[in-house]
């Protein structure tokens, strides 16, 4: 118990971060820090009080003004906004293994989905009667702009079934590959359509010399 009256006692702590942008327009491509590493010293009572608080504590704002052209932390202005939060404690510096950011402008598309009818495996002497529905029609995808933009213009669904002669209604996946970063607002479509069978074959067209 006399040893914590003593002073210039050092500690790391680690103290919650919360990084503002504006989310709207712009993502991090790579994970933010939830906490920051710092050392601080001062006497012995007040650093076991900061070690035992420490994430109760508010967490620091550290604003990120243009994170288009934002790479690092800036260390200096982040070291006086923590010492705000640790008036009976020095700060002395902050320990990171990486002060590193990265953000991309954040974009959304809207793209339609169609069916490859083409694919479509009927029966013979069987045709699809009635219109293709596809439900969404319209899909939004929205993140980091390098990642949207190499979706498709139009994605396409295949029917897997084969050799089909009645009426079809099925939920069919989309087969959209897992971006983390990429948000999709469906995975899957419900594909209908009718079918029917010729009563007679169909008739074949030659072409006019």
């Amino acid at each position: 118990m006399t040893a914590l009256n003593k002073d210039n006692y050092s500690l790391r702590l680690d103290y919650p971060i919360h990084f503002q942008f504006d989310e709207s327009q712009f993502i991090p491509v790579q994970p933010l820090p939830k906490t920051v590493s710092v050392n601080v010293s001062g006497d012995g009572w007040n650093l076991l009080r900061k070690s035992w608080l420490t994430f109760v504590e508010s967490p620091v704002e550290y604003k990120v003004i243009n994170p288009l052209k934002a790479s690092v932390i800036n260390s200096t202005s982040l070291t006086d906004q923590i010492a705000e939060h640790f008036p009976d404690v020095k700060v002395n510096y902050i320990i990171a293994d990486t002060f590193e950011l990265g953000f991309e402008r954040k974009i959304s598309r809207i793209i339609p989905v169609r069916v490859d009818s083409l694919s479509i495996d009927l029966r013979p002497g069987f045709v699809i009667s009635s219109l293709i529905n596809v439900s969404p029609s319209l899909i939004s995808v929205e993140g980091p702009a390098s990642e949207v933009s190499n979706f498709p213009d139009t994605i396409r669904v295949q029917v897997p079934a084969s050799k089909i002669q009645n009426n079809y209604d099925e939920n069919l996946s989309m087969n959209i590959p897992y971006l983390p970063l990429v948000e999709v607002s469906h995975s899957s479509v419900f594909v209908s359509f009718e079918v029917a069978r010729l009563l007679r074959p169909l008739p074949v067209t030659t072409a006019k010399k």
